[in-house]
C-alpha cells in the first residue's frame, strides 16, 4: 500500500449522524493537509493549522487536518479532549456556520479513512 503526504481524495465524503451545514447526511471532504511547513496547505504551512486556529478562531481541540469544500466555513479535525485507551483522538466535523458545533465522524483516523465514500452516493 502505497503512503502519501496529504493529498486530493476520491472518496470525498463522510457520512454524519445529525445534519451539518454541507448537507444533512454528509460532509464534504476535499483533501488532506500534508506534514510539514514548505506547502502552503500543510499543517504547519501559511494555510494550515495556525491560519484555522488565530485567524478564523477555530475551537483549539487537537489537529485540523483535512480540508471541506466549504473552503473554510468547516474542517475535519483529530479531537485530542478525549482519547481513547490507547490515546488515538477520534476525528470531528467542526462546523464555523453553526458556531462551531462539532459533530464526531468516526472514533479514530483509521476509521475515518475507512468511511469515506463519493460524495455522488448521497444524491439521487
Amino acid at each position: 500500500m502505497p503512503e502519501d503526504n496529504g493529498g486530493l481524495l476520491r472518496r470525498d465524503a463522510h457520512p454524519t449522524a445529525r445534519p451539518t451545514s454541507w448537507a444533512d447526511d454528509h460532509v464534504g471532504v476535499t483533501g488532506i493537509f500534508a506534514i510539514g511547513r514548505t506547502a502552503p496547505s500543510s499543517l504547519c504551512g501559511s494555510n494550515g493549522q495556525r491560519l484555522w486556529l488565530e485567524e478564523w478562531g477555530y475551537p483549539a481541540i487537537g489537529v485540523y487536518f483535512a480540508d471541506t469544500p466549504s473552503a473554510g466555513h468547516d474542517m475535519i479535525a483529530l479531537d485530542y479532549r478525549t482519547c481513547r485507551a490507547t490515546g488515538d483522538p477520534c476525528v470531528v466535523h467542526v462546523d464555523q456556520e453553526l458556531g462551531y458545533a462539532i459533530t464526531q465522524l468516526a472514533d479514530t483516523f483509521q476509521n475515518f479513512i475507512a468511511g469515506l465514500v463519493e460524495e455522488r452516493s448521497f444524491h439521487d
